[in-house]
């Protein structure tokens, strides 16, 4: 239900427990537990035994060692990326978490929170539409019941659903107004330049009344993604089938004779501002494993 440091919330039938994350005998290489997990416990000790198969696993690269990787939760029906409608709104960052949700096969709802504080809402949902056809986009005033009530259709019975982004974009916000409570606490951004503040310190499960839950994690402003090939090659589609017609198969799509993804940014097919963000995803180390790949294939 929820991970802290050190202990982990668990529920089961008729019972709420904390209990120790880790699993006696276990490798640092086999499955602990995270929030979204069904776990098998030992009724006696109240120690886990183990991690039940999983639908799916979100993990970044762990901050400040990009050798380890964090988990960050599993078994998730649906994403909400949530970003505001301010100075902290951020393409790049939304492209981001749309690779993380599309290299474990989730479907993904980019949600636009406070569009009480901008005259142009649209101006914002256009830009996150230009990074995938047919991306869903929903513009809310999180603090308005009436205007989130439509986010209900991804929350059904059985259904759980995470809410990801930056601090101070609104995800609790949102998860006290969808549950109609004020439960968790929430802090206004600076004024100076929209930054969020840390409010949700914990990943941690909220039950609805209509039987679905949300997953209110702590807000991820640096989002180092681990091997993401699929995901990658899912948002970044245009480009790597632009790179697989170039002469080069070693092309580095800057100066080389026949770089069919310089011509496309020279016809304004690709524009230049996605491919700068496609070469910082490259640095790291991600994207030419997606683009070899489809050319192998």
């Amino acid at each position: 239900m929820a991970v802290h440091r050190g202990e982990i919330a668990v529920a089961g039938e008729g019972s709420h427990h904390s209990i120790t994350p880790y699993i006696p005998g276990a490798l640092p290489s086999d499955d602990h537990p995270t929030v979204g997990d069904w776990v098998l416990i030992d009724q006696g000790t109240l120690l886990p035994t183990r991690v039940l198969r999983r639908r799916n696993l979100f993990k970044r690269r762990a901050p400040g060692d990009p050798r380890k990787e964090q988990m960050i939760a599993a078994n998730i029906d649906t994403v909400f990326i949530v970003a505001s409608c301010n100075q902290d709104f951020s393409v790049a960052r939304l492209e981001r978490y749309l690779v993380l949700a599309r290299e474990v096969g989730v479907n993904a709802v980019v949600v636009l929170t406070k569009t009480d504080l901008t005259d142009t809402p649209d101006v914002f949902a256009a830009a996150v539409r230009a990074i995938e056809p047919g991306l869903h986009v929903e513009t809310v005033d999180g603090r308005d019941p009436e205007s989130v009530a439509h986010l209900a259709k991804w929350c059904g019975k059985g259904k759980t659903v995470a809410l990801m982004g930056s601090s101070g974009v609104g995800k609790s916000t949102l998860v006290n107004t969808m549950r109609s409570s004020d439960s968790i606490a929430t802090q206004e951004v600076r004024t100076s330049d929209d930054t969020g503040r840390h409010t949700t310190t914990v990943r941690q499960m909220h039950r609805l009344d209509r039987g679905g839950w949300l997953l209110d994690m702590p807000g991820m402003r640096e989002l180092q993604l681990p091997d993401a090939t699929t995901g990658i090659s899912e948002v970044f589609d245009d480009f790597i089938l632009a790179a697989q017609r170039c002469r080069f198969s070693d092309c580095a799509h800057g100066v080389e004779p026949g770089c069919a993804v310089q011509a496309a940014l020279a016809d304004g097919t690709l524009t230049s501002a996605r491919f700068d963000r496609w070469r910082r995803l490259e640095a790291e180390g991600i994207v030419a494993p997606a683009h070899l790949g489809r050319r192998r294939r």
